[in-house]
């Protein structure tokens, strides 16, 4: 160990060095054939985080292939039970996926520093029988010593090193951890895991090494969270991988056929050395954490990540850091319940978190019996915590499924009285919100991407993130994270969250809805996406029209045109119109007649209008354009499903239907008044 380390950090490296060794791998050029041997160079490290999936760095599987698409790639991973090379095991992986996704489009050259996170999520694609490393649950690590891990060929032999440092800091907004200058990064170290000494857990991922001498870069695990979600009603790959990795864990630690030390046998060690204020009261056993890791990972994983964020806020007394990558399973939950505010500690947090887990509504009904072996284990671990913890606890059990099955009763079409219920517009639940204001009189754009918590908790609003000084041209990929991490945030199982765009009028032709995300399919393909004014439309009369276009049946009125031709509608004659009108405009909401009308609309109380961007070709007829909308109205019957309507048509017209090429470029100004905008406005640029 370098000078200045601690005895307390000296002794968890001998300890953690074994484990972290023998789930670390080499990667390299696949083998032929069945020759094992001539693997080539090294082109970096990795590290097994669950069963057949390695974890490292996407410039490390990119290494000689800048003329190849990283996903989809075969490379050799070679892996070292013992820690050296005395027994060593090689197999083909197969690239499944890189962070960010862009890397497939805009890969940097040799040498260049490649973009954050930087990571490659590789499947081995034969059985093999290998270690895991523990995965910290915290989405931001403590500054702490560390050590880091990966292939050298030092002295000519090719061997697993680890080296001890400190973590110095966070750079990226959180996306890298800095590491200390107290030893060389070494060639082929990169992809390694670098891990916390003072909780024995995996943090982050060894990136870059300093040009001028020691420390580097390492990317936190935290952001494999951002991983693509996939098309909702599937298990997404993130889930599934973390899934695998707890039951890794849990497994190694009920089984008694095997006398190896595990993970949880060395954070037992590291927390002896522990304060508690609680007097061993405050926080979990080592053993209680694996086992609950491993019952969560039995239960089907959560609706959404906001789902998660309200448990963990109930359980520990307080909102989340919003800033965090979003949680996206039950364990990612328990990351955001350290070091609680109230009474009790950490355990009573966690306890109330996995009692809330165990009567929530899952994406599917879970195994015969593992909500109640979960709610088991909680009353079980309670005993030796405080009584009136355990009634609290007892009594939140109650009324959750109760709760739970009034739910139920709902979802089925059985209300209080019997009655069942209309096919449904919009979910209830929290929506993803964008906002963009001109920056002065400059064509550039401040920016603030949010989550707009919805009708159940009116005017709640988190943010996801913010910016200034975009262009028009540059939104889409200033936007791209942002607007995916808010995706992640609100999806369930069910839908897609909506995509609420709250901009001045002359903004209501932004290409929005072609915006490509994640996974490379347009985002109004993939989910509702509406318009909103910035200053809405509230007023008696627009309740009123509200109310009446959601009921139907709906009225379509041209706006801003007659015949082909552009003209100017008055405010009376907007004004004058049924209640359960939709007006329609066909031509660029950016310029007159067009923009005036979309104001005169607004002051009239419309808070539904549907408008559109202007063919490429001018003399192109909108005839077909209101046709189809006219139909299109006659079959929704009410506005309340007029958003999801849309995204069908796009969906459509993506999969090549020509009977739904009209609706290119369509777009729906949608005021629900339940879903009330922030008041605020962000700060004009930097000081």
């Amino acid at each position: 160990m370098p000078d200045g380390r601690t005895a307390g950090s000296a002794r968890a490296f001998e300890l953690l060095e074994p484990l972290v060794r023998a789930a670390t791998v080499r990667v390299h050029a696949a083998p032929g054939g069945y020759d094992s041997a001539g693997t080539g160079p090294t082109w970096g490290s990795g590290f097994f985080i669950a069963p057949g999936w390695v974890l490292t760095c996407a410039h490390v599987v990119g290494e000689g292939g800048a003329g190849v698409r990283l996903a989809g790639r075969e490379v050799g991973i070679s892996f070292f039970p013992g820690g050296d090379t005395t027994t060593t095991g090689t197999v083909t992986g197969r690239v499944e996926c890189v962070l960010p996704e862009r890397l497939e489009e805009r890969r940097p050259g040799r040498r260049a520093l490649w973009d954050l996170p930087d990571l490659a999520l590789v499947r081995v694609l034969a059985p093999v029988t290998h270690t895991c490393v523990w995965l910290t649950d915290r989405a931001r690590p403590r500054l702490d010593e560390a050590a880091y891990f990966g292939c050298t060929e030092e002295l000519g032999i090719r061997e697993i090193t680890g080296r001890t440092t400190r973590l110095r800091g966070l750079a990226g907004n959180g996306a890298a951890i800095r590491l200390g200058d107290d030893d060389e990064i070494e060639a082929g170290m990169s992809g390694g895991p670098v891990v916390d000494l003072a909780r024995g857990e995996v943090v982050g991922v060894v990136k870059a090494r300093r040009h001028t001498g020691g420390g580097g870069l390492a990317v936190s695990v935290a952001q494999l969270r951002t991983l693509p979600m996939p098309a909702t009603g599937r298990t997404g790959l993130y889930r599934r991988v973390m899934q695998a990795h707890d039951l890794y864990h849990y497994d190694r630690h009920l089984s008694d056929l095997d006398n190896r030390r595990t993970w949880t046998d060395v954070h037992d060690v590291l927390l002896l050395g522990e304060a508690d204020p609680y007097g061993g009261r405050g926080r979990l056993t080592p053993g209680e954490r694996t086992t609950l890791c491993g019952l969560l990972a039995e239960l089907p994983p959560p609706g959404s990540s906001e789902a998660v964020r309200e448990l963990a806020e109930q359980a520990r007394g307080e909102e989340p850091d919003s800033t965090l990558p979003a949680p996206l399973s039950w364990r990612d939950g328990l990351g955001l319940l350290h070091d609680p505010p109230g009474a009790g500690g950490e355990a009573a947090a966690v306890l109330r978190y996995a009692t809330g887990v165990s009567v929530a509504d899952h994406r599917e009904p879970p195994a015969p019996g593992a909500d109640e072996e979960l709610w088991d284990w909680v009353r079980t671990t309670a005993e030796r915590l405080w009584r009136p913890l355990r009634r609290e606890l007892a009594e939140r059990h109650e009324r959750g499924l109760d709760e739970r099955e009034r739910r139920r009763r709902q979802a089925a079409g059985q209300a209080a009285l019997g009655r069942a219920r209309l096919p449904a517009g919009l979910p209830a639940g929290p929506s993803v919100l964008l906002e963009a204001w001109a920056h002065g009189w400059e064509d550039v754009y401040d920016w603030r991407v949010s989550v707009l918590v919805g009708p159940a908790r009116p005017g709640r609003v988190t943010p996801v993130a913010a910016g200034v000084r975009a262009t028009l041209a540059g939104l889409p990929e200033a936007l791209r994270a942002p607007l995916a991490e808010g995706f992640r945030r609100c999806d369930t199982h069910e839908a897609a969250a909506l995509l609420e765009v709250a901009v001045a009028p002359e903004l209501f032709g932004l290409a929005v809805d072609e915006w490509a995300v994640s996974g490379g399919v347009p985002v109004g393909v993939q989910r509702p996406v509406v318009f909103r004014h910035p200053d809405g439309t509230g007023s008696p009369a627009a309740d009123a029209r509200w109310a009446r276009v959601q009921a139907g049946p709906l009225l379509d009125q041209r706006a801003d045109c007659a015949r082909g031709r552009p003209r100017s509608p008055s405010p009376g004659w907007l004004e004058g119109l049924a209640d359960a009108t939709v007006p329609v405009l066909c031509r660029d909401p950016a310029a007159e007649p067009t923009l005036g009308a979309l104001h005169s609309a607004r002051d009239a109380g419309y808070g539904a209008v549907l408008c559109r961007r202007p063919p490429a070709d001018p003399a192109a007829s909108c005839a077909p354009f209101h046709r189809g909308l006219r139909e299109e109205l006659a079959e929704a019957g009410r506005g309340a499903v007029l958003p999801q309507r849309l995204q069908a048509l796009r969906r459509r017209a993506h999969g090549a239907d020509p009977d739904a090429y009209w609706a290119a470029g369509l777009a729906l100004v949608w005021e629900d008044p339940a879903r009330a905008l922030p008041e605020d406005e962000p700060l004009q640029g930097d000081l």
